[in-house]
């Protein structure tokens, strides 16, 4: 058996779009892979089961039969971070890991390891990404997200946790890449990474449909009521803006696939986007009471074929006047009223997680393909390694630092590890993410 772990340098990078793509194209080619997700902090009940999301998706997609108590086998429920600190709960978790890790390998001739996060992710219970490759003795693949500074320095960073842990980083994968903007991009970020003997493993083009959110996951993830459900809750929010201008101005600035974050009091820019709204969807600017034109959007749209905006979030707390509301029904646009400030609330649509559900057909068959094209699979594929190969982990942390020997004893033996890992998430049945607080 030969395995790999798939980190990242953060969310939102990519990490589950690579890992789908790379195990699609790997059962393609009729080999047996297994998949593994040893830490969850997004999970659903699937059959009275608690599973992992991302192991969800990789079942559904492709057809997986292992049981889901195997390939999610550790799941961090709202709480848990910290009740675990005060020390009123003892699992054995590594033992969980270890034993659905092994139950995974006797069954496959390839493993995918699929991290949480950063390398740092999970320390706060004692399972790191790094911790977790080490203990699974797995070499990492990190993936990151497009630029040339950033990048680079977070996959650096990320490497140094695993190196201080005794894993091997064979290489990188950069998501959201625009090479047409940017076309000496992928040159600079080899050059780059090469510079501290880290490969670049692969590209992955961007994409909107999978890197930016859907109006469900606004709804899923942000406190709110529902005032128009619009006529599809899977549109992607291709834009954002805020209404803090003169209509006509705003106007201008914003187009079909928009989401318009603006206080519910502002029935000026409300009855304009309605009024823009209507003349983009009946083809073009109309002529108006006493020969007026009503504008049209000045941003062109992704989709020629697309012609609405996507919605409108209305914050404050304040609900539009009833004959508003009317008309933003009858025209059929999202409408989704929040409590909070206009600043919170475009925050929190900033900060949403994007996530791929095994009903998004589209997007991963996008995934298959992208992965498929712009991946050099037998590359990845010959940086899986069999854990036998490796030389035993120790039971601590590698002692890379130059401390005094007491101390470092101390460290050890008191179990800490370095970096904060973010709260745990959990779901309900439908999935709902919930923030721990």
């Amino acid at each position: 058996m030969r395995q790999l772990y798939l980190a990242a340098t953060g969310m939102n990078r990519g990490k589950t779009t690579v890992a789908l793509g790379l195990l699609a194209a790997l059962v393609d080619r009729g080999l047996d892979i297994g998949f593994i997700k040893p830490v969850g902090q997004r999970y659903a009940i699937v059959d009275g089961q608690p599973a992992d999301e991302d192991a969800i998706l990789m079942r559904s997609a492709l057809g997986l039969t292992d049981p889901l108590s195997v390939m999610s086998p550790v799941h961090i429920p709202r709480g848990f971070t910290k009740a675990y600190i005060r020390g009123e709960v003892t699992p054995d978790l590594p033992g969980r890991i270890r034993r659905a890790h092994k139950a995974q390998a006797d069954g496959h001739d390839l493993l995918l390891i699929e991290g949480t996060g950063h390398a740092g992710v999970g320390s706060v219970v004692g399972l790191s990404n790094a911790h977790v490759a080490r203990m699974l003795r797995a070499p990492a693949a990190i993936v990151a997200e497009a630029g040339v500074g950033r990048p680079i320095d977070e996959i650096v960073l990320n490497r140094a946790l695993f190196a201080r842990h005794g894993v091997e980083v064979v290489g990188a994968i950069v998501n959201k890449v625009d090479a047409d903007a940017h076309p000496t991009l992928p040159d600079v970020l080899r050059d780059g990474l090469a510079r501290h003997g880290i490969e670049l493993l692969g590209m992955l083009p961007y994409r909107p449909l999978l890197s930016n959110p859907t109006l469900s996951m606004l709804v899923e993830q942000v406190k709110g009521e529902m005032l128009s459900q619009g006529e599809d809750l899977d549109r992607v929010i291709e834009h954002v803006a805020i209404g803090a201008m003169q209509p006509r101005h705003l106007i201008q600035r914003v187009g079909p696939g928009s989401l318009l974050i603006v206080p519910g009091d502002r029935t000026d820019v409300i009855h304009a986007m309605v009024a823009a709204n209507r003349a983009s969807r009946l083809g073009g600017e109309r002529r108006g009471l006493f020969a007026r034109r009503r504008q049209v959007f000045g941003r062109a749209p992704e989709d020629p074929n697309r012609t609405e905006l996507a919605g409108m979030v209305l914050t404050g707390g304040y609900r539009p006047r009833p004959r508003d509301l009317e008309a933003i029904r009858q025209e059929r646009m999202f409408a989704f009223l929040v409590e909070a400030d206009t600043y919170e609330a475009a925050s929190q649509v900033h900060d949403l997680l994007v996530k791929t559900h095994p009903a998004d057909r589209g997007k991963i068959e996008l995934t298959r393909q992208l992965v498929s094209e712009h991946l050099d699979i037998d590359k990845i594929l010959d940086r899986f390694t069999d854990p036998g190969s490796l030389r035993a982990p120790r039971s601590g942390p590698v002692a890379t630092m130059a401390k005094p020997a007491g101390q470092l004893v101390r460290l050890v033996g008191s179990g800490i590890r370095s970096l904060t890992g973010r709260p745990g998430r959990s779901a309900d049945s439908r999935s709902t993410a919930r923030k721990e607080t």
